[in-house]
């Protein structure tokens, strides 16, 4: 019997990827060909579990170089391509926004482009199997009021640079499943937690902070609200929807965890008391400090998950408060991530501020 073919999963050593690959390996039987550019938000030592395993191959390169995609697809041959690679941070986006557009849209048409040619030569029952999964974000659908969520028919209203490009990237996807037929699916999460996260996101940057006894920054009023959604829960989310999702779908996933900004930050803090209580700065919600806001910052987001519930069967299994605590203790106890992954250019200091 012919062994099964690999998976290409792209910016598998980012956050969100290098957990997919992970997980992957762990709980799945075929290999995976992993294509990240190792940005600063890239980093092999998430991958090092797996480094040693036969089944991860690693590839250095950009989803916008289709020359390195050609050679990947005619080498390995997979059976689905998962696209995680992205320019990720809204506060960068606001900064230098064009290499949110050079990644986000023009990779990401370079990568489907590839794709649709590598797809259309494939035999007939390869040609039935492939899958192109597109992994996007809920802030493409803007902003909302005090109540109701996002839908996977909530019109696209971006607001920020970073929102915009993925926008675009998600309606090249869509574009490119009804003009020339490609399977595609679409994912958008709400905010992500937990290992393994660049230390310039919400979470990761509040929880070294109180480690280190630094002011912890709280935009505007902390009152803006997110569906926080951990990491191993989004990617089981991916794994069903590739498995089992009907083509040129879109499915919203969720943690079913609306907290405030303030609201967060304080259970990280409580959580840090009860973990490392001997620290000189406690209780660490003294060092919380108000800043001024972000510009066209979305004032709330929540996912309505229902679809993916109903056809696939899908829920998180992490609750709000299980996930800070794993995600606090990882954190403690992985200083030598942190300290090589910050050895880069990132220093925990203020972004956003469209200077």
């Amino acid at each position: 019997m012919e062994r099964m073919r690999p998976i290409l999963v792209t910016g598998g050593a980012g956050f969100i990827g290098s957990e997919f690959v992970r997980q992957w390996i762990a709980e799945e039987a075929s290999a995976v060909v992993n294509l990240d550019k190792l940005t600063y938000a890239g980093n092999l030592d998430s991958l090092a579990s797996i480094a040693a395993d036969p089944r991860h191959v690693f590839v250095q390169g950009d989803i916008g170089d289709s020359a390195v995609v050609r050679s990947i697809l005619e080498t390995h041959r997979p059976r689905a391509i998962v696209n995680f690679a992205a320019e990720s941070h809204v506060d960068r986006s606001i900064d230098g926004p064009a290499a949110f557009v050079e990644t986000n849209v023009v990779g990401t048409f370079r990568l489907l482009d590839a794709a649709r040619q590598y797809w259309t030569a494939l035999p007939e029952e390869e040609r039935h199997g492939f899958r192109f999964l597109h992994v996007s974000t809920d802030e493409v659908y803007g902003s909302l009021g005090p109540e109701g969520a996002f839908t996977e028919s909530t019109p696209y209203a971006p607001n920020s640079p970073y929102s915009a490009s993925k926008a675009s990237s998600d309606h090249f996807v869509r574009a490119y499943r009804h003009t020339y037929g490609l399977p595609t699916l679409t994912t958008n999460c709400s905010n992500n937690y937990g290992p393994f996260q660049f230390p310039e996101k919400l979470i990761p940057l509040m929880i070294l902070n109180c480690l280190a006894g630094k002011p912890l920054p709280v935009y505007g009023d902390g009152g803006q609200i997110r569906d926080w959604l951990f990491v191993a829960d989004h990617c089981r989310a991916i794994r069903e929807v590739l498995a089992r999702g009907r083509l040129g779908e879109v499915y919203n996933i969720g943690g079913g965890c609306e907290r405030k900004n303030l609201d967060v930050v304080r259970t990280i803090c409580r959580t840090v008391d009860a973990v490392r209580p001997g620290l000189a700065h406690v209780p660490c919600e003294s060092l919380v400090t108000f800043v001024k806001d972000r510009p066209g910052h979305d004032r709330r987001y929540a996912i309505d998950f229902s679809k993916i519930n109903h056809e696939l069967g899908w829920s998180p299994r992490e609750t709000f408060d299980t996930g800070i605590e794993r995600t606090v203790r990882w954190y403690l106890d992985n200083s030598p991530w942190i300290e090589r992954v910050q050895s880069g250019g990132y220093r925990q200091e203020r972004l956003g501020l469209g200077e």
